[in-house]
């Protein structure tokens, strides 16, 4: 059979660095292809030169037997090729069939396009309707807007970057379901993941980078996922381990939260009421869009509400700003990592300063201590494994994982008494992950309380003592952790019981 893609020799060096050197490999029709690899492997790069975002300095590829170069996206598409990113291009304020029409490049009659989109979208058990507002609709039905407007194009080649990272249990169900249907009638799916069970269960074929080179190839349904995991970081992995123990006395107590969302999109929060205790990890599972920013914005203090409900070891704070937070030692690392977890165009030096200044003790009568704020970033970089030629470089200039990396350590080697942590392995490989996940633990041994917010099912199961859900603002009872099968659990996401009595 000829190869639907060959890429021969593909190679592409920036300053400093050699993203891909020397790429080759195949990928037959109707193929589900796995392109695994740690954090600066390589993978974004190599599947950017396949949808034209970026020019190889050396090598070739060929569709479908002739040869292939796309200068850009549109003349992708126009081969036969679609991507869909792990973060959504689309406009809130449009609806469904509006924001499709946006990346077409003839797009039919608005009547058309409504009636097609309809069709498709219940062809692959993808249910839309064409004239929802996007900003109405959930993280895994937007996923469904992403996906039909590729399917629109009829592909050849359809590329997934981390598709199921905001899905519940059954939506990746249907989308596998949908994927396999693809499959099935030819298109070839070059698919991109850091969960390797899933690429146990979807994919007929995987090819592993690490360091920008091809380090081998496998069937993953025929290997574990540890050994694709060790492919890929060249070692052997350790699992995130605690000791059993008892939790102790109650660090922080939320009662009775309700509160409006900041944008007209997002979502409020319903009386919402937990506690958490020293030594214990919470997590709190959810969709993405069920209240989980507005949360972390309560209990950071970026949104204050009234005093009494947060309290910290007894104490009220819930009036209290985020400096004053941080100096009692309620700290907190949010989802995204540029803008709101650290400022892209300063260092790593002055994103160490910006939270660390109070707590690391880095200033001195009003003067910033550069020398004990580098040293602090240089800490964080070496005792995280953060890749970087050093504390000076740009936060923009790391990869996501290696910034994920650097902004959670940042926040745990500030000794807090409660760290809450929002998606903290959120695009981060399968070694950096193990090692941030075991940090945590750490924490909470040493007798902080830490709290969990993820959309990673499986990493919550893995590290939490107990776990609740959230759904539409409201949170489910906390439930101990060991036990809960993943059928429930999705239950619980979907709102199906064990709410508070005041919020239903």
């Amino acid at each position: 059979m000829t190869a639907l893609l060959d890429i021969e020799g593909l190679t592409k060096a920036y300053p400093g660095v050699v993203a891909n050197d020397d790429v080759s490999f195949s990928i037959q029709p109707g193929e589900v292809h796995a392109l695994l690899g740690e954090n600066g492997a390589g993978k974004s790069t190599l599947v950017k030169m396949i949808y034209g975002l970026v020019k190889p300095d050396r090598g070739a590829m060929r569709l479908g037997g002739a040869p292939y170069a796309p200068a850009e996206p549109r003349a992708a598409r126009g081969a036969g090729v679609a991507m869909v990113f792990q973060h959504f291009s689309l406009f809130e304020a449009l609806n469904v069939a509006e924001n499709i029409a946006l990346g077409m490049e003839n797009p039919p009659k608005p009547r058309d396009l409504a009636a097609r989109i309809r069709e498709v979208s219940e062809t692959y058990g993808l249910p839309l309707d064409p004239f929802r507002l996007v900003g109405d609709l959930s993280a895994g039905e937007r996923q469904r807007v992403e996906i039909i407007r590729c399917l629109l194009q009829d592909p050849k080649l359809l590329i997934m970057d981390e598709p199921t990272s905001v899905l519940t249990p059954q939506e990746v169900e249907i989308l596998f379901h949908t994927l396999r249907k693809l499959s099935a009638e030819g298109t070839a799916i070059l698919y991109i993941s850091h969960k390797l069970e899933e690429i146990r269960v979807l994919c007929d074929a995987a090819t592993i980078l690490r360091l920008g080179k091809k380090v081998g190839e496998c069937t993953p349904r025929d290997v574990s996922a540890a050994h694709m995991a060790e492919l890929m970081v060249g070692k052997t992995l350790s699992v995130p381990a605690r000791d059993d123990h008892e939790p102790d006395e109650v660090l922080l107590e939320v009662r009775g939260l309700s509160v409006a969302p900041a944008s007209p999109f997002g979502t409020p929060l319903r009386d919402v009421r937990f506690e958490v205790r020293a030594g214990e990890v919470l997590g709190i599972g959810g969709v993405a869009g069920n209240g989980q920013d507005e949360l972390l914005a309560v209990l950071s203090g970026e949104t204050p509400v009234v005093a009494d409900a947060v309290t910290l070891e007894g104490k009220p704070v819930g009036a209290l700003g985020p400096n004053e937070r941080r100096a009692l030692g309620l700290l907190c690392a949010p989802e995204e990592r540029l803008g709101h977890a650290a400022a892209p165009d300063m260092s790593l030096t002055e994103n160490a300063l910006l939270t660390g200044r109070l707590r690391q003790g880095l200033d001195r009568r009003g003067f910033v201590d550069w020398g004990k704020t580098r040293g602090f970033a240089e800490r964080v970089i070496d005792r995280f494994d953060v890749r970087t030629p050093g504390p000076g470089v740009a936060a923009r200039a790391l990869s996501g994982g290696n910034l994920q990396k650097f902004v959670i350590g940042r926040e745990i080697l500030q000794d807090p008494t409660v760290l809450v942590v929002n998606q903290p392995t959120w695009g981060v490989d399968a070694s950096a992950a193990a090692a941030i996940r075991q940090a945590l633990l750490d924490l909470a041994q040493n007798g902080a309380a830490v709290i969990v917010i993820s959309q990673d099912l499986d990493e919550l199961v893995e590290i939490s003592d107990r776990f609740c859900a959230l759904n539409e603002g409201r949170l489910s009872e906390p439930r101990p952790a060991r036990g809960l099968g993943m059928e429930e659990i999705g239950l619980m996401l979907g709102g199906a019981h064990g709410m508070h009595e005041a919020a239903q």
